[in-house]
């Protein structure tokens, strides 16, 4: 019997240095604080942080293999170029230093710069320095920037952030420490993870009833008390049925409404006038804010007459039709809202939905009384914008949670923005036992940056003429020429889609390739796996890279990937920059982006370089400082022309948003001694602080600054001050939404200024409802429903994230390659086995794959984990890896294009009004694999092979012990 490869009872190994370092994690979006053990400088062991705010020390799957990611044989460790006389995709590189490479680049964009910025291109993944990334891309003076939230949850951000100033992940959620009664609807297994793990199981051992209504019942919704299966695309009936009931039923908060959201504001109702379905304004009455005026009226209960909002002793009437004195019709906004709702009976709703018209009436019931019944009371004494002083906070204790399910629907916009009011009707919004905000939320509605406004803001050798990405408030902040055509390359803040507040990333490739609506030169992809799971067409994606005009160029003629390890995109490089490892490097989770805040108060992280980079690897902030230095844009060096920052610690230190601001990435141990917080002048030893504090810094705001905040006197202030916020005036709820209705009116011609092209007047004026409203997803109008009668969905496990963590050699054992799940019944009809080969077929593609029983998902719903299958050889795989012979990838039968109006033209399957990637809206058919077919996975594709700089594939398993690599 051989010894065991690790004692545990067995003395030390003696003159072993062993060290302990804190950090960020990076397996996933989390962002939870880590311990990393080292013995003689090598990762050994990685435990979750007791001390942070966020996980408290518990660690999950993804964040202890973080070793395994450390190691993995598909780093890519040295710069590399496409050999001369290659072809793209081929996977033929050679070394080069990085001083050529950066000449490289260089050269390429300083060129482009100076004749025609918008020719560069700057997309990432799931990154987490947009403010660098963006910052970047504006300085350069290239429209064209956008990070992955486009076909991520872009839906789940604007829908709530267009209605309540705020949404969920990381700028809010439930409190589920006070809720009673929790709906989550669908949330995938992976977001906020930890945390939420955490909050769900104290929620249950605590007596809350926990509700999931998803089409699968996988990950949390595994241990939920109800699981109310759902068809896909059709919650927004669901929850429109709910607010009917809410309504019918009396169990909406009015007190909550009147005073903090615009359902008693009157909305004009003469047809005949150009501010139709706006809300009238009293011309004598304060603005409050100029940018953003307030002076709405209210139709007053108690002197029966219209009254500025919010008048000193006035109520306002919620419900009926009124005259103003110059013979306008009105109605408040609240009216119209019950108008819309009449018709959304629970019957309604379930014959689109599949859940019964009583399981509806049953929870809409139990969410009024829960909330009316169980009313919580803190003594925290608060006072509102107005000045009216409360002595305690209430709250209604009904909680929910939803993600990417809602979001990745043509119709999600909708969809979200009902969920938003139906939590308003309810009175949840920042109050305990409901949604809270995180800082930097609330925001304004909508937050006040804006993208840029036309051509002319780019221009050569300038930083770009306003923000790449923003808010879009009214058509005038639209990013479209004088015919109304976009200016950026996946044509975001256009006519096609003018909200799309994180752009459209899954169109830009197609657009590229086409040259619509102009050809571009470099396109720069930093972890965005564009080539595989990443794209919704993934053939058709890789036939793009490498296609070539008439005169033998390709169509985008020079591609540069930075990623950490070898990828099905890295193929299609030109040029390849390794980076580094979450564990090499500094970064940081900014207030600026995408902090990691709790409700009670702002928080932001760093990650420190744990170990040294492996190789020549570099991280990309580093590579986007030196760029940026060689550029000579102008946020990174003197008007001599000199670098200000040595490199990305010293950016990170000094950085301020306006010169003197006090602002900068990081919100802790500002000022020159460290003693400052939120603003302050530049220290230098900020980042040594972070470091000995645990990598983080918690701003603990007063009880009385806690809830309430977008009518919160004291926190507006401070809020002002801090610079999280430019204004201090109140954020009212739009439950209408007069924002959308002024989109509605230019379509129709009815207001002046910008306006859209003729073809796209109907589609704006369609979608652009002040009131949500159901429809059905767009491709179920481009599909035979008969021949394609099930939805289909891909994904994340809850053990991995993304295809960066698939290749991980723990994290496979957990998932070593994926089925597609489909209800018994629904299989069994269709002849096929459990466990057997199937075909699954759409009208864009097909796939065969392995089929698995599941009782767990809706009989008109199959379902797969996304990125787990891979093209043969990538990530350093062997050839015949199980994740490349019998994993597959769903996005093969999702296209990114649907037909546009006229013949040959083309329109982004996304949502109308967000560009949201509609991922869950394609619609399948599934039939047996005949006997005799080839037993693995299709399509597949030519094996990849390492490029120089990566570690031969181990073979077997790798036993790591007492720092040495053995393979079995």
């Amino acid at each position: 019997m051989s010894s065991p490869i690790h004692d545990p009872i067995a003395p030390p190994i003696p003159d072993v240095a062993t060290t302990v370092k804190t950090t960020t994690c990076y397996m996933c979006a989390c962002r939870c604080g880590i311990k990393v053990h080292l013995r003689d400088g090598e990762v050994r062991y990685i435990e979750g942080n007791p001390d942070h705010p966020l996980n408290k020390g518990v660690i999950c799957a993804k964040g202890g293999s973080g070793i395994m990611k450390q190691y993995s044989p598909a780093r890519l460790t040295k710069p590399l170029r496409r050999k001369p006389g290659t072809e793209r995709g081929a996977n033929q590189f050679e070394e080069i230093s990085w001083d050529e490479t950066f000449d490289i680049l260089e050269k390429r964009l300083s060129h482009l710069r100076a004749t025609d910025p918008k020719k560069f291109a700057l997309f990432t993944g799931r990154d987490q320095m947009q403010a660098l990334t963006g910052l970047f891309a504006r300085q350069f003076g290239t429209p064209n920037y956008a990070a992955h939230g486009g076909f991520c949850s872009v839906n789940m951000a604007a829908g709530m952030i267009y209605t309540i100033g705020g949404s969920f992940w990381e700028f809010g959620g439930p409190d589920l420490e006070r809720a009673r009664v929790f709906y989550m609807i669908g949330t995938a297994e992976d977001h906020h993870s930890n945390p939420l793990k955490s909050a769900i199981g104290e929620f249950k051992r605590n007596g809350g009833r926990f509700v999931a209504i998803n089409p699968v019942r996988s990950g949390y919704a595994a241990i939920a008390d109800e699981w109310i299966p759902i068809k896909p695309g059709t919650d927004g009936a669901l929850i429109l049925a709910i607010i009917r009931e809410i309504i019918a039923l009396g169990l909406y908060d009015r007190e909550f409404l009147a005073r903090y959201t615009n359902s008693g504001q009157l909305v004009n109702q003469d047809q005949s006038s150009q501010d139709f379905g706006m809300f009238v304004r009293d011309p004598a009455g304060d603005v409050i804010n100029p940018l953003r005026p307030h002076n709405f009226m209210w139709w007053d209960r108690h002197s029966d007459r219209a009254v500025a909002d919010h008048a000193k002793g006035a109520d306002p009437r919620l419900q009926g039709e009124y005259i103003l004195p110059d013979g306008t019709p009105v109605k408040p906004a609240f009216q119209l809202l019950k108008e819309r709702v009449a018709d959304c009976t629970p019957e309604w709703a379930a014959d689109i939905t599949g859940i019964p018209a009583d399981t509806i009436k049953r929870i809409a019931h139990e969410m009024g009384i829960t909330a009316r019944d169980q009313k919580i009371e803190l003594p925290i004494p608060w006072t509102d914008w107005w000045g009216e002083e409360h002595e305690t906070v209430t709250g209604n204790p009904v909680a929910f949670h939803s993600m990417r399910g809602l979001a990745a629907h043509s119709n999600g916009f909708q969809s979200i923005r009902a969920l938003a009011i139906l939590m308003s009707l309810l009175g949840t919004i920042d109050r305990p036992g409901g949604f809270r905000h995180k800082a930097p939320y609330p925001r304004a509605i909508p937050p006040n940056a804006r993208p840029s406004k036309g051509p002319e803001a780019v221009q050569p050798n300038t930083p770009l003429g306003g923000a790449p990405l923003g808010w879009a408030e009214t058509p005038d902040d639209l990013f479209v020429d004088a015919d109304g055509q976009p200016v950026r390359i996946d044509k975001g803040f256009s006519w096609e889609h003018p909200l799309s507040a994180h752009g459209l990333m899954h169109n830009v490739i197609t657009n590229a390739w086409r040259g619509d609506p102009y050809p571009i030169d470099t396109l720069l992809l930093f972890m965005a796996n564009m080539a595989w799971n990443s794209s919704m067409n993934t053939a058709q994606v890789r036939d793009m890279l490498t296609d070539k005009n008439a005169d033998g160029g390709y169509k985008i003629p020079f591609i540069v990937v930075c990623d950490a390890f070898q990828s099905e995109t890295t193929a299609f490089a030109d040029l390849i920059l390794p980076d580094t490892t979450y564990l090499e490097r500094n970064d940081c989770m900014s207030m600026l982006d995408r902090p990691i805040s709790e409700f009670d108060g702002p928080v932001d992280a760093v990650r420190v370089p744990i170990v040294a980079p492996k190789g020549e690897c570099k991280p990309f902030q580093e590579v986007l400082v030196e760029l940026a230095g060689r550029l000579k844009l102008p946020a990174f060096t003197t008007a001599e022309g000199g670098r200000k920052f040595s490199g990305y610690k010293d950016f990170v230190i000094n950085y301020e948003t306006a010169p003197g601001s006090g602002i900068g990435f990081l919100t802790g141990w500002r000022g020159k001694d460290g003693d400052q917080a939120m603003r302050g002048e530049p220290n230098p030893k900020q980042w040594e602080m972070y470091e000995k504090n645990g990598c983080f810094f918690q701003y603990h705001l007063p009880p009385s600054s806690q809830y309430m905040r977008n009518w919160n006197k004291e926190y507006m202030e401070w809020s002002q001050q801090a610079g999280l916020r430019r204004d201090n005036d109140p954020i009212i709820i739009h439950i209408y939404s007069e924002l959308l209705q002024g989109f509605r009116l230019a379509a129709q011609g009815k207001r002046p200024g910008k306006q859209p092209p003729d073809e796209l007047r109907e589609r704006v004026a369609t979608y652009f409802d002040p009131l949500p409203f159901w429809y059905a997803p767009l491709e179920d109008e481009q599909s035979d429903l008969k021949k394609y009668p099930l939805n289909a969905l891909t994904q994340r496990p809850m053990a991995m994230y993304h295809s960066w963590d698939s290749q991980n050699v723990w994290l496979r054992q957990i998932h070593t390659y994926n089925y597609l799940y489909v209800n018994s019944a629904t299989a069994a009809a269709a002849g096929i086995a459990d466990g057997g080969w199937m075909w699954v077929e759409s009208q864009w593609g097909k796939v065969r794959c392995l089929c698995r029983y599941s009782e767990a998902v809706e009989p008109g719903t199959v379902w797969t984990w996304n990125a787990i299958g891979k093209s043969s050889g990538a990530w350093n795989l062997s050839k015949d890896a199980n994740e490349s012979q019998q994993g597959f990838l769903l996005n093969h039968l999702i296209s990114e294009e649907l037909r546009g109006q006229r013949q040959g033209t083309h329109i982004s399957n996304s949502d109308p009004i967000t560009g949201q990637a509609a991922w869950y809206d394609v619609r399948v058919r599934i039939y047996p694999a005949e006997a005799g077919e080839a037993e693995h996975s299709y399509p597949q594709f030519e094996s990849m092979q390492p490029v120089p700089g990566m570690e031969p594939a181990k073979q077997g398993w790798l036993a790591w012990f007492a720092g040495k690599g053995k393979n079995k």
